[in-house]
């Protein structure tokens, strides 16, 4: 897979992880699930998927895109 495509397709996860971190589509519900709110449990859930998905990033995609050119500061 090149650059470019890893590049666009982290892009897409991006905007994904961003675009439903926010429950718009349970607002108005008043289930409860174990005492909290179900748009609490989404958040808790979203937050843990999250962090797995920053930490594939970090180990496969770190850098990516960052380090073209020679400009060297130091």
């Amino acid at each position: 897979m090149t650059e470019r495509v890893q590049i666009l397709l982290w892009g897409v996860v991006a905007f994904t992880l961003i675009a439903l971190a926010v429950p718009w589509f349970m607002w108005r519900s008043g289930t409860v699930v174990a005492g909290l709110p179900i748009w609490i449990w989404w958040h808790v859930g979203w937050l843990a998927l999250a962090s797995v998905v920053f930490y594939v990033f970090t180990q496969r995609a770190w850098g990516l895109g960052v380090e073209r050119g020679g400009g060297h500061r130091g």
